[in-house]
Order: structure tokens, then C-alpha cells, then sequence
């Protein structure tokens, strides 16, 4: 196991969560607080709780994914959401498979802990593309954004998005590239209180990240 772990959190104003999420991830997991334009103060809780902390001027999930990957320094790096709803002690679950050659990317599959947690328009978005993903040859259920892989492989896939498609382009790419796709259940709970999902929040915001998901499929073909 390597001794050091890099965490990218892509974040936008998530400062109620912040402090519960950095607390919880294990040792040896160095958080990484990529701020994209945060006005709740992010910045500042998450330097307090120990965080280093990048700003991304620009606006997107995969800007602020991109802006991490860069600035991280460990060989292998985690993605995922800083709002309290994924649990961090479960990233060395989807660390080991990655670590001893099984995968050479593997993905959380959301299972909600309530009914609340995952809003059924974000549900049947997901179902949707997972759909049209499976067809390409891409063994996933689930567009989860909390991930795995080495670094220095995720950097040379050449992912452009920099919107909500971002993690759908990762996959298409990884798997056209012949990667070891592992997809294992983690736990998904209601966001923290005082924040707010950009996707899953609302039907806008899930029609939007839908919209910008088809966009990658039409604009890379998918897989064959």
C-alpha cells in the first residue's frame, strides 16, 4: 500500500461539509480542497481542517477535477464529492484493487442509505446513461464521482471535458484505452445540511449534466 494517498475534492461552496468529510478520510489520505469559486468560505475551513487547498478560476466539475490531478504529488489518487455524502472510510475498498494490479480504475456504485439521498430524477439521468454506456462496452451501472486510479494514467487519457461530462468522457476513454473497469457498492447518504448539490439537487441540474453527458457521447462516438 503506498504510503500516501492523494484525495481531490472538487469543491463549490461546501463548507458545512467540509469539516465532517476531511475528518473522516483515513490516514495516509492527504485531502486535496480544489475550490471552484466558493463564496461560503470552503477555502479558509478547509486550510483550518488541514486540507491543501487549489483554486480553479474556472467553473466546472471537470475544471476542478483537472486542477487537482494536476496539482496532487502521490502516485495514486482518489476522487470524490466533498459534500458529505459519500463515506471516506470506504476509499481504501476501492484503493485496493487499483494497488494489487486487479483494476486500473475502479468506481463507487451508489446504494442509498435512504430515500432522500438520491433524488429519482438523478436516478433515472444515471440509469440512462449507464444504459448507453453498457452498450459501448463500458461494464458500469452507475456514474458515480468517486474513483481511483494512478495519476500519471488519468492525466495521459487526455480527458477535455471540463463540464458535468467530465467523469462520462474518463470512462469512455479509459475503457477505449483497454483499462480494468472495477465498479464496487458504496454507501450514499443525503448531502450534509447547508449545502447544496449542483445535480442531483434539482431537475434543472440533472437535466443539465444529462445534456452535457450527451453532448461527450455524440462528440466521441462512444466505444466499439
Amino acid at each position: 500500500m503506498p504510503t500516501h494517498i492523494d484525495v481531490v475534492l472538487p469543491c463549490l461552496d461546501e463548507a458545512a461539509a467540509l469539516p465532517g468529510v476531511l475528518a473522516a478520510l483515513p490516514p495516509g489520505y492527504r485531502a486535496l480542497v480544489v475550490d471552484n469559486g466558493s463564496r461560503d468560505g470552503s477555502p479558509e475551513v478547509a486550510a483550518r481542517h488541514g486540507a491543501r487547498v487549489v483554486h480553479e478560476p474556472r467553473r466546472g466539475y471537470g475544471a476542478a477535477v483537472h486542477a487537482g490531478l494536476l496539482a496532487a504529488e502521490a502516485e495514486l489518487v482518489c476522487v470524490l464529492d466533498a459534500d458529505g455524502s459519500f463515506d471516506p472510510a470506504e476509499l481504501p475498498t476501492l484503493v485496493a484493487p487499483v494497488v494489487n494490479g486487479a483494476a486500473d480504475l475502479t468506481v463507487g456504485r451508489r446504494r442509498p442509505v435512504s430515500a432522500g439521498a438520491w433524488p429519482w430524477h438523478a436516478r433515472a439521468g444515471t440509469a440512462l446513461v449507464a444504459a448507453l454506456l453498457r452498450q459501448r462496452g463500458v461494464p458500469l451501472r452507475d456514474l458515480s464521482p468517486i474513483r481511483v486510479a494512478r495519476r500519471a494514467a488519468l492525466l495521459d487519457l487526455g480527458v477535455t471535458d471540463r463540464a458535468f461530462g467530465y467523469p462520462l468522457e474518463l470512462l469512455i476513454r479509459a475503457a477505449g484505452a483497454g483499462w480494468r473497469i472495477r465498479e464496487l457498492d458504496v454507501t450514499y447518504a443525503p448531502r450534509a445540511a447547508g449545502t447544496h448539490s449542483k445535480v442531483s439537487g434539482s431537475v434543472r441540474g440533472t437535466l443539465r449534466a444529462t445534456r452535457d453527458f450527451a453532448g461527450v457521447l455524440r462528440s466521441m462516438g462512444g466505444i466499439r
